[in-house]
């Protein structure tokens, strides 16, 4: 099946001036009513369950759903997910409502595999969770989740009737890194592999951010993923925590120090938190789970899919897509990133995300691309001519498509905090020990977000940030309104000279657009429409929080001695935004995101985990931008198209 005209266009678009126009995208995706697409799977589909033999004896169940219409020389490609969540339902005469991505991979016609990986749900053997890979095997009993993947496609293309020999592999999430994992020194059948929003390192994506803790997500998460499975079961559902409030920020802040969520809640029954709780610092426990430095020998074709906003997993698909690329010189590498949450890409339509709107369904574009890059390596599709870096521009609202990521025109620079607020890319000129202050409190945490909810929060890194900017503990800088578009593009970086009253102290740097005051061409018929005015928003675009006391060294952190000043500096992940004439660029700085971030007691003691009651302090917090010491994020622009 060819092509459809629509995406040939603005694939070709992309391809020779590097945008796609916002008001253009791609023909939607087909699409099917839920009960019309499970009736159609039932109909077109057979099920099979497998439980695959692994090198070392442990038996994997498998799920392998068959096109009705294999055979009589028709062979179909194999589509494989691993998955810790469960393959469910269970059972043959038992049917996934959903096999593909899309359901115009069902109507096309895939052998569709799904395995419960090692220690999960009806599978045999221990679930470790990250499992470590092992670059060195000696013997059968070495074992990791690359060899689990090579053994279940080895033995699916010898076993599974009527495949090509053709594997792709996809997945988001855990399953994503299950996926990347299964690239490592893959199988010769695997042909395409899609790691989407896939986690690479634990102490920067999902359970940490540059070592802070991600109280709110691993809470929730282990509360029900961590709880053993001593023997294969069929169980479908995960049992949730009950909260007891709708409220997180006051159940977490009720909990009071961290180690009191194993003596009130877990009662020793999560082993992976035990293990969070003996390792606070990067040592050997959370290194050997660093999947990039592995990342090698990949032959199969990668395309790497991420979001701007993905609260859970956004350092995975930017290191990701790095490491392939330059550990694997040759091997067929695209990075795909878009205005989308956790697996948006997916799930919505990707219109808008919190207050933030990006004026059309940017999904299908993608979703259209992805079917054609499977279809082409498993099937001998037309090939398409792919960039090597796909990206929306926040902002401007748009795709552009680029050779590499960073933009290799992007060129490094400088906004300096300024007195009285400013922001500017002018060095600060003052002498002396110039600074802003505020005060910390630990008992009145600055919140991550405005919403009230249980869980953690989708919505928030694209949220109205005026409910923070009006408390006294987080600092403002703004620049003045811009007088042309501003873009920038790639990773950030934070240098500030600091000092505290504390011995311990985390730093959130959050990069802001501030819609104007007024907006231009906004009516009184806007308003009577019911039409939000977006005036003075300020729309977050990126934040980061970093744990002080990993200054110097991750593995091995020291306390701040009280007021000295010091210099702090991090890297904050990429974005790809431009902030529109007549916008304001805003930094506000803090030094708590609560529930999101634990607390940091502001009091240096070597385990935050066993931090007691007496241990959290006030601490009063300065923030240093005189010419001598200047406090700025360093930022790669990207020049005007054209320019």
């Amino acid at each position: 099946m060819p092509f459809v005209p629509r995406f040939l266009a603005v694939l070709a678009l992309l391809t020779l001036t590097g945008v796609a126009n916002a008001q253009a995208p791609a023909k939607p995706p087909s699409k099917s009513d839920p009960a019309e697409r499970a009736e159609y799977i039932r109909s077109h589909y057979t099920k099979f369950e497998y439980r695959i033999p692994m090198r070392d004896g442990v038996r994997l169940f498998t799920s392998v759903y068959v096109p009705n219409t294999a055979g009589a020389g028709k062979r179909y490609p194999i589509l494989l997910t691993r998955t810790p969540y469960t393959v469910a339902p269970y059972g043959l005469d038992r049917y996934s409502p959903r096999l593909g991505p899309s359901a115009d991979f069902e109507k096309d016609g895939f052998i569709f595999a799904f395995q419960d990986v090692r220690g999960q749900h009806m599978s045999e053997g221990e679930f470790v969770n990250m499992r470590p890979h092992q670059a060195m095997k000696r013997g059968p009993k070495d074992i990791d989740e690359s060899t689990d993947a090579y053994d279940t496609i080895d033995w699916l293309v010898k076993n599974v009737p009527h495949n090509n020999n053709r594997v792709g592999m996809w997945g988001g999430s855990y399953p994503g890194f299950y996926t990347s994992a299964a690239a490592i020194d893959s199988h010769p059948a695997l042909k395409a592999v899609s790691p989407q929003a896939p986690i690479a390192d634990w102490f920067w994506d999902d359970m940490h951010r540059h070592g802070a803790f991600n109280l709110a997500l691993a809470f929730n998460f282990f509360a029900s993923f961590g709880k053993p499975r001593p023997q294969p079961t069929a169980a479908e559902e995960w049992e949730r925590f009950d909260h007891g409030t709708p409220d997180s920020y006051q159940f977490f802040l009720d909990m009071g120090p961290l180690s009191n969520a194993d003596a009130h809640h877990f009662k020793g029954g999560i082993a992976f938190w035990k293990d969070i709780v003996a390792h606070p610092n990067y040592d050997d426990f959370w290194k050997a789970r660093n999947i990039l430095p592995h990342l090698r020998n990949i032959k199969a074709a990668v395309m790497v899919v991420g979001g701007w906003y993905d609260t859970e997993d956004l350092y995975g698909p930017l290191r990701t897509y790095s490491a392939i690329e330059k550990q694997n010189p040759g091997t067929s590498n695209m990075l795909i990133m878009g205005p989308w949450m956790h697996n948006g890409w997916q799930r919505t339509d990707g219109s808008s995300l919190g207050d933030a709107e990006f004026g059309f369904a940017t999904s299908h574009f993608y979703q259209e691309l992805f079917f054609a890059f499977f279809k082409h390596h498993l099937k001998g599709g037309e090939k398409p001519e792919l960039p090597d870096a796909l990206v929306f521009e926040t902002g401007a609202n748009r795709w552009r498509s680029f050779d590499s990521w960073p933009p290799k025109q992007a060129r490094q620079t400088r906004l300096y905090f300024q007195p009285k607020g400013g922001l500017a890319f002018t060095p600060p000129t003052g002498t002396g020990n110039l600074f802003d202050e505020y005060l910390s409190d630990p008992a009145r945490p600055v919140p991550y977000t405005a919403e009230i909810l249980p869980g953690w929060s989708k919505n928030y890194m694209a949220e109205d940030q005026r409910f923070a900017s009006r408390r006294p503990d987080v600092l403002v800088y703004q620049t003045e309104p811009l007088q042309k578009d501003l873009t920038l593009a790639g990773p950030l970086e934070a240098e500030l000279w600091v000092s505290t009253t504390g011995t311990d102290a985390d730093w959130v740097v959050k990069l802001i657009d501030v819609n104007p005051g007024k907006i231009p061409g906004w009516s009184k018929a806007d308003d009577e429409g019911g039409k939000r005015n977006r005036g003075g928003q300020q729309t977050l675009v990126r934040g980061e929080p970093f744990r002080g006391r990993f200054r110097d060294s991750y593995s091995s952190p020291k306390p701040f001695k009280s007021g000295e000043l010091t210099k702090v500096r991090f890297v904050i992940n990429d974005v790809f935004h431009t902030f529109k004439r007549g916008h304001r660029l805003m930094i506000q700085v803090q030094s708590s995101w609560f529930p999101f971030i634990d607390r940091n007691p502001q009091t240096f003691v070597p385990n935050i985990f066993e931090a007691r009651e007496e241990d959290f302090v006030r601490a009063t917090h300065r923030i240093y931008r005189a010419q001598a010491h200047p406090s700025f994020i360093q930022v790669n622009l990207l020049p005007a198209l054209g320019e």
